[in-house]
């Protein structure tokens, strides 16, 4: 089928075992779409909310990219690994704690503002090349401490038998949860790896809406089109701002438009109500001090 021109936003319950880049060009394909882009990275060995992108609404896909997250993480107590997670060399490093008192004394530790370094088992870059290249090849680079957000770190349940603790976790963007988790385990002196990690949210997109891929295969193409979201979608959390006929004009003309009525900042920017044909969102725009409205990031009228 040929490629069509579709926007709008998909939320996708990434399956285990594929890259999200994998999983976002199956969803182009199924859509036909010419256009299509993801919202943060998954590993392979993650599952969970994967916010899609297509046609106009990948020019807002950054604002996703740098939004909070949630996880379901899986910790093994009493074992680490290569990596960091379940698909590196698994070695026995202590004992499990019994009960959860001392658990829940050291993840107080990681609530809040806290320094990480990131795995070498990831996919930043060091001179053109993804640090996992580097880790195959079993050479170290170092890596500069960054600092990230922990805003919530609960416990949901623990197997003192099995020594598999799981955590609810919401952080800033850039945290690495295989990190946590080692750090977890080092804290507590008997170390620990990621066994499994579920993506719960994305800024205010939540697991519980998104649909598996294969169920998503298994719909018709208008059933799949009725599940997309509008552009406006990833913008949601900014304020509205309408403009009149002629500012709605000047605005898709790459002309600024004057609103001292309007304190600076972002917005939503919508045509005006008064017309039907322009009541719709045209995209994002800033007001300055000057109470000069101008165009930041504008949907395609052709």
């Amino acid at each position: 089928m040929a490629k069509r021109k579709i926007d709008g936003v998909l939320l996708l319950d990434k399956p285990f075992g594929i890259s999200s880049n994998n999983a976002l060009q199956k969803a182009r394909w199924l859509l036909s779409a010419e256009k299509a882009g993801h919202t943060g990275v998954l590993d392979p060995f993650a599952t969970g909310l994967l916010p899609l992108c297509f046609g106009e609404a990948t020019k807002f896909a950054q604002r996703m990219l740098d939004a909070d997250k949630g996880y379901r993480a899986m910790v093994r107590l009493g074992q680490v690994s290569s990596t960091l997670d379940g698909e590196g060399v698994i070695t026995d490093s202590g004992m499990a704690p019994a009960d959860l008192a001392p658990v829940e004394a050291v993840l107080a530790r990681f609530r809040g503002e806290i320094e990480q370094v990131p795995p070498m088992h990831s996919a930043l870059k060091f001179e053109g090349k993804a640090l996992y290249e580097y880790a195959r090849q079993g050479v170290e680079i170092e890596r500069a401490v960054r600092r990230v957000t922990i805003y919530a770190l609960d416990v949901l349940g623990y197997d003192a038998a099995s020594g598999v603790l799981t955590l609810d976790v919401r952080c800033s963007k850039g945290t690495y949860i295989r990190t946590l988790a080692d750090d977890i385990g080092r804290e507590l002196g008997c170390g620990a790896y990621l066994t499994g990690l579920v993506r719960t949210r994305t800024a205010g997109f939540s697991l519980d809406d998104a649909i598996g891929l294969d169920a998503f295969g298994q719909l018709d193409l208008p059933q799949r089109e009725a599940l997309l979201l509008p552009a406006e979608t990833l913008v949601l959390d900014l304020p509205e701002l309408r403009c009149d006929d002629a500012d709605t004009h000047r605005m898709l003309h790459g002309m600024t438009a004057r609103r001292p009525d309007v304190a600076p900042g972002t917005f939503r920017l919508y045509g005006s109500e008064q017309s039907t044909d322009n009541a719709r969102f045209l995209g994002l725009g800033e007001v300055g001090a000057d109470g000069v409205l101008r165009s930041k990031r504008l949907l395609s009228t052709a």
